[in-house]
Order: structure tokens, then sequence, then C-alpha cells
């Protein structure tokens, strides 16, 4: 039984000089059609094979909305101080740790100051990614001061929200924010500066009830998740079946609720179109 001595192997496949294959470079949508990584970010994060708007962040939006992907950000270092010392199967500063270690953020929006097409434009954008994109009130006074500097250089101001709502870790004064943020934009509009609000996938809770449905013009991406509580929430509180699309931005434009839903790819050209629009200025090619 000599075989059993074999110090070299009698049968080799490839699999065994085979490579690991680096995470990251397909991509698969719901739908299930798989996408190369590098055609997706050339497609505004869209998949090809199916128009699925896939979930991205400020980095990514800046990127898209900003003129050669320039900005100034506002407000960098600001984070919350867990005011309550708020623990639940872990303290909140904790939690908080781990999110910016893990996502590279300080909190779940960032602001941003640059030029779209040419002039001016102040951005606030939520990151899902961190804590689920939930509003605390990091999130409200970032928001309230971006709204500030846009109300103080006479400045148009744009929102995009993607959050699961309010962060239950900080609680009275995270629902304090909705009341903060509808002020600042109430400000803004006395003073007739425009402030379009961009929902996309998800939009809720506290959110939906506050900015992002406050906007001159409430705009979203195609098969975004809009509404306040969640479809299952919904239909396990009131017992019934829900509509053919319950809660999607093409049901909510249905119902009156949003002005009009915009491929990712003519966001930027979009935006600034309407804000033009709402300016009466010379619409910019």
């Amino acid at each position: 039984m000599a075989w059993f001595k074999r110090t070299q192997k009698g049968i080799q496949t490839p699999t065994e000089h085979k490579k690991d294959v680096p995470k990251g470079l397909w991509y698969k949508s719901p739908t299930g059609k798989i996408v190369d990584a590098e055609q997706l970010e050339s497609n505004f994060y869209v998949s090809p094979e199916d128009g699925y708007h896939v979930r991205i962040g400020s980095n990514e939006y800046f990127k898209i909305l900003f003129d050669d992907n320039k900005y100034k950000e506002l407000d960098k270092g600001m984070t919350s101080k867990d005011p309550l010392d708020f623990e639940d199967t872990k303290k909140y500063t904790d939690r908080l740790k781990a999110a910016q270690e893990k996502t590279g953020l300080k909190d779940a929006v960032r602001c941003a100051v640059g030029k779209s097409k040419g002039k001016d434009l102040v951005i606030a954008c939520m990151d899902f990614k961190f804590v689920g994109g939930s509003m605390g009130s990091v999130v409200g006074e970032k928001i309230a001061r971006a709204a500030d500097h846009a109300l103080k250089n006479k400045l148009p101001f744009m929102i995009i929200s993607k959050s699961g709502g309010a962060r239950m870790q900080e609680a009275a004064l995270s629902l304090m924010q909705l009341a903060k943020t509808s002020v600042k934009l109430a400000q803004l509009a006395d003073a007739k500066i425009p402030y379009i609000s961009l929902a996309t996938d998800p939009t809720t809770g506290g959110t939906t009830a506050s900015f992002a449905m406050l906007g001159d013009i409430n705009i979203s991406e195609p098969g975004a998740l809009i509404g306040f509580a969640g479809p299952r929430v919904v239909k396990d509180t009131t017992g019934k079946d829900l509509p053919k699309d319950f809660q999607t931005s093409e049901f909510l434009k249905e119902k009156g609720f949003l002005d009009f839903i915009t491929k990712r790819s003519e966001l930027k050209d979009k935006v600034n179109l309407y804000l033009d629009l709402i300016q009466n200025q010379p619409v910019r090619a």
C-alpha cells in the first residue's frame, strides 16, 4: 500500500491553485441580476440589467451632485455626547464608537456646500449605514446649521433622506429634532430660499414626518420605500392586506405626496432645472 505514503498528490485540480476572489467585484440585485461592480459605479450605482437603484451614501451623492466632486464639509467633527447615558443590550456610546469605526463617519448625516452646474448649493445627505440613518440630536443640529448656512448666504438647500426614523437611544431629544429642522425650513421659506427634498430608499419614521416631506419640491428615486411605519408593521397592526406597491415612491407620487420621480443619472440636471425655475433664473444647459 505504497500509495498511502505518497509525498506528492496523484490528482491535482485547478481549484487547489485558485486564489480567493476579492469581495465587491460583483453585485447581485434583488431580482437576481449579477452586475460588475465597476459597471455599477459608472452607471450611478443603478443596475443596467433591471434599473434597480442600489442604496448609496453621502460620498456617492456628493460625487454625483457636486461639480468635480469638490465641496466643503460643514460641522465635520460633530458627534453625540450621550446625554441620557442610555444603555439597552449595549451602551449607546459603544454603539456609536462601533458605527464610527465601521463606517468612517461621525454620525448619520453629512452636510456640505459646493458648486452644482456652476452654482453654489448646500446639501445635507443622510447615511443609512450609520445606525440605520437614525435621526438623533447631531443629525438635527447639523441639518439646522446647514439650513442656517443656506439662509445666511442665500443659497438653495437640499436634503437627501435615507433613514429608519428617530434614534430611540436619544428618546425625546431625538423627537425634538423634528421641530428644530421644521422651524429652520420654515425660515428658508420665509426668506424665499428654495429647498428640495430627495427621499431615497428607505425614508421612514420621524424623517418622513418632518423635513423629508417639507420641500418646495419633493422628489424621489424609482422604487424607494417611503412611509412612517414600515409595511410589515402596518399590516400587523391593521390586520389588512396592503395595496400593491404600498409605500413605494411610485405609489406616493400617484397619491400626490411627491412631485416627481427621477432616475439617478438625471438627478443633477433635474435638481438644478427646478432650482432655476423656482428662482426665475435662466435655465442652465
